[in-house]
């Protein structure tokens, strides 16, 4: 699934050619992504809006209107936005083409059909529970030690499911809260509460650490993701655990294991990580 590094790429991407774009038809070929509205009733409210910024929260994408209102994109598992200049490509698993006044295009494809497109009026992201449920951005001046350093103290869970609940820090997933935790030398399945200080600093950081490199490099392809011009990410290159069960440690030279911690398949390094 991508995560926050993968949709703010995808934003970043998206708000150097989306701005000031117009709607001037929406082709809907499979409306199962489409909510709450009809297929029907979100075409016909989109043409002639206009696309006047991009936000993302979490692991949600955001085009804001001219009239108020907001397009709201979860990607799930295997959801694409690729934008062209001119005609875009298709596949069997286009869903929907966004067409612009100036000739260009935004297509969604999905795979899985998992996928999410909102049409929200003003105010209206309490349409969606997870959107308004999301803790701070981690990158953002909410998400400041003090604040984790609660979190953990407060929970008996463990520190990679504390990591992976959205109404903690919003836009961590499976990926970054394994990479998170090898920087931070600890073992996923730890109770949150259990750490020490020193050892809540160092998480603190490597939050911010991972989550930086990774937008630096533009997000991480395991199979699915894309950024908006359809190409795979880099940070793939520089996993240091995650998807590498039986290979050696880069910092200590211990095997590589996975588990099943928080319901997920779960890579660490059973030396390093205390």
């Amino acid at each position: 699934m991508p995560e926050l590094p993968e949709v703010e790429t995808i934003r970043r991407d998206l708000d150097a050619v989306l701005l000031e774009q117009i709607f001037s038809r929406v082709e809907i070929i499979y409306p199962g992504p489409v909510r709450p509205l009809s297929a029907e009733q979100f075409a016909e409210k989109l043409a002639g809006k206009k696309i006047i910024s991009t936000g993302r929260r979490g692991k949600y994408l955001l085009l804001n209107l001219d009239d108020g209102s907001v397009i709201a994109f979860h990607l799930r598992m295997t959801g694409r936005l690729v934008f062209a200049r001119q005609e875009c490509a298709r596949d069997k698993h286009t869903h929907l083409v966004f067409h612009f006044a100036d000739g260009s295009c935004l297509t969604f494809s999905d795979v899985r059909k998992f996928g999410t497109i909102w049409l929200l009026s003003t105010g209206g992201a309490d349409q969606i529970p997870g959107l308004s449920a999301l803790g701070p951005e981690p990158l953002s001046g909410d998400f400041h030690f003090p604040y984790l350093d609660r979190a953990l103290e407060k929970r008996a869970v463990s520190v990679k499911a504390l990591l992976l609940d959205q109404r903690v820090v919003a836009g961590l997933g499976n990926i970054y809260a394994d990479e998170v935790l090898h920087r931070a030398c600890i073992r996923p399945e730890r109770k949150a509460r259990s750490l020490g200080r020193e050892e809540r600093i160092v998480l603190f950081l490597a939050i911010r650490e991972v989550l930086e490199e990774a937008i630096s490099c533009r997000g991480t392809t395991v199979s699915d993701y894309r950024d908006a011009s359809g190409s795979s990410g880099m940070f793939q290159e520089r996993l240091r655990v995650y998807g590498r069960r039986g290979e050696l440690c880069s910092r200590c030279g211990e095997v590589i294991c996975r588990s099943c911690v928080a319901g997920r398949g779960t890579y660490y390094c059973p030396r390093c990580q205390k």
